[in-house]
């Protein structure tokens, strides 16, 4: 059996990975709907996000190329997509475990250490795909969709990584800010929704532009 991975695949991955995180921080249904329901959203969506940046890694091609030199150089495009699994699986791991985690320690190690450690791999991430916009010379260019996935995508990284700062576990055991842990996860899936659902449209391959080696 052969499967043949695809952007459309990816999109949807990452679309439903996003909705489930929309449902779990959403202002006024996530109180509702309970700590155990939210956190169970954000456990399945992370599931749809490793399972997206999987394919995106795949997607991505080679993790080297020659340069005109003739020495071996990191392909940027690999390392943005890398960089973002490792983030996924960091996330499956901070979000299962706020499942079961009922200490102040596993709550520090376990819950928020791997959303933080996620949260920098999607910075580090978007920061790279930016710089392949920008080594590419595209400034400007709001007609194309890689270039508008590219910035939903780097303010939804960002909107995470306040979210972290704001989850922050006090040694009391509580929240550092929990408003602010609340609407970066809620406007970061969003943006991540947008990012992703942009594609949904199109059953395109994904660009083969030039790409810079690091």
């Amino acid at each position: 059996m052969l499967i043949h991975p695809t952007l459309r695949m990816q999109s949807w991955g990452f679309t439903i990975g996003s909705l489930l995180f929309a449902l779990g921080s959403a202002p006024v249904l996530a109180p509702a709907i309970g700590t155990a329901a939210a956190n169970t959203a954000f456990f399945v969506g992370s599931w749809f996000f490793t399972y997206a940046a999987f394919i995106q890694l795949i997607l991505s091609g080679a993790a080297t190329t020659m340069t005109d030199s003739g020495k071996p150089a990191i392909r940027a495009e690999w390392l943005a997509a890398a960089t973002q699994f490792l983030g996924t699986l960091l996330f499956n791991i901070s979000t299962g475990a706020a499942l079961h985690a009922h200490t102040i320690s596993g709550e520090q190690h376990l819950v928020w250490k791997p959303d933080a450690v996620g949260s920098i791999a999607f910075l580090i991430s978007s920061s790279l795909a930016i710089l392949i916009l920008t080594r590419a010379k595209c400034y400007w260019a709001p007609r194309s969709l890689d270039w508008q996935s590219t910035w939903l995508n780097a303010v939804g990284s960002l909107a995470f990584g306040l979210s972290a700062v704001g989850a922050f576990i006090t040694p009391s055991g509580g929240v550092e800010d929990a408003s602010l842990a609340n609407a970066g996860t809620f406007v970061g899936a969003l943006f991540f929704f947008g990012a992703s659902a942009i594609f949904l449209g199109t059953p395109r391959s994904p660009s083969k532009e030039p790409v810079e080696s690091i």
